[in-house]
C-alpha cells in the first residue's frame, strides 16, 4: 500500500484526489491539507479522505504532493521539513519552482520530483510533464508517471524544459478558452444565438482535438484538408496572417515561459 499526502486541495489538488480515488486508491489511503476548514470540510464529504495538517501528512505518507500556488510555497516547506520521514519522495506540482528548492529547504537526500500539469486534470485528460531532481530514482519517475496516468497523459523531460511546458501546455488550456471565448463572440456578430454560437465551436474544437490527436498527420496537413481553393477557409486564414496571429500566439508563450523563470527566481530569493 502507498500512502499519498496531497498538500494543497485546490482545483489541480481535489482532481488529483478524485482521479487516484477513481483508479482505485482506497480512502484511507489517502489525506490532504486545505488552510480553510470550511473547504476541508466539504472536500472531506465529497471523497471521504480526511483532511490533516502538513506534519501528520508527511508523517504518514509515502509520497507526498505538493499542489499550492507557487508564492504559498516557504510556509509549507518550514512545516514540512522537520516531518518528512526518510525516504518519502516528494513531487511539486508548483509552477516554476526548480526541484533545487525542495532539496534545499527538505532533509538531505530527499527524492524530489517536479510536475507541470494542467486543468484538464479536472476530467481526466490532463497533460503532464514529470522531471527527477538529483535523488529522483527511475523507479520513483516512473511511480509519479502511474499516479498521474489516472489523470491524463505524462511525458518525462528534463527539468530544464520545464518552463516552455509551463508556457506551453501549463498555461495551454487558457489559450484555447480565450479562442473559443472570441469565436463565439464571432458566431453573435454574425448573428447566431450564443447556445448555438457555443455548441457548434466547442463541439468542433472537441472534434479537432481528437482529429489531432487520433491522427498521423501532421495538424497542417489536417488544417490543408479542410482549406479548399478559393473557399471560405483560406479567407479566414488570410486573415489570420494578415493579423499576426501565429507571432502573437509564439510572443504569448514566451512571454510564459519568462514569467514561469521569474516565479522560480522569486521563490529561490531568501
Amino acid at each position: 500500500m502507498t500512502r499519498i499526502a496531497v498538500l494543497g486541495a485546490g482545483k489541480i489538488g481535489e482532481a488529483l484526489l478524485a482521479g487516484l480515488l477513481a483508479a482505485g486508491t482506497a480512502p484511507d489511503e489517502l489525506v490532504f491539507t486545505e488552510r480553510h476548514p470550511e473547504r476541508a470540510a466539504e472536500l472531506s464529504a465529497r471523497h471521504g479522505v480526511a483532511a490533516v495538517d502538513v506534519p501528520a501528512a508527511a508523517g504518514r505518507s509515502d509520497i507526498v504532493v505538493v499542489a499550492v500556488k507557487p508564492q504559498d510555497i516557504a510556509p509549507v516547506l518550514a512545516d514540512l521539513a522537520p516531518a518528512l520521514r526518510p525516504g518519502t519522495l516528494v513531487v511539486s506540482l508548483c509552477a516554476g519552482l526548480p526541484t533545487s528548492l525542495f532539496e534545499r529547504s527538505l532533509p538531505d537526500g530527499t527524492a524530489v520530483v517536479r510536475v507541470m500539469p494542467n486543468t484538464p486534470m479536472l476530467v481526466g485528460e490532463a497533460m503532464s510533464a514529470v522531471s527527477g531532481g538529483t535523488h529522483a530514482t527511475d523507479e520513483q519517475l516512473a511511480t509519479v508517471e502511474k499516479m498521474l496516468a489516472s489523470v491524463g497523459r505524462v511525458v518525462r523531460v528534463p527539468e530544464s524544459q520545464q518552463d516552455a511546458v509551463t508556457a506551453l501546455s501549463g498555461s495551454g488550456p487558457a489559450y484555447f478558452f480565450f479562442l473559443v471565448e472570441a469565436m463565439i463572440d464571432a458566431g453573435i456578430l454574425l448573428g447566431l444565438p450564443r447556445a448555438v454560437a457555443a455548441d457548434l465551436i466547442i463541439q468542433s474544437a472537441f472534434g479537432a482535438a481528437q482529429m489531432m490527436r487520433d491522427s498521423a498527420d501532421h495538424p497542417v496537413l489536417l488544417r490543408e484538408a479542410v482549406t479548399s481553393p478559393a473557399g471560405t477557409t483560406i479567407a479566414a486564414i488570410r486573415e489570420l496572417e494578415r493579423h499576426g496571429v501565429r507571432a502573437a500566439l509564439i510572443d504569448a508563450i514566451e512571454a510564459a515561459r519568462d514569467r514561469s523563470e521569474e516565479l522560480g527566481r522569486a521563490a529561490e530569493r531568501p
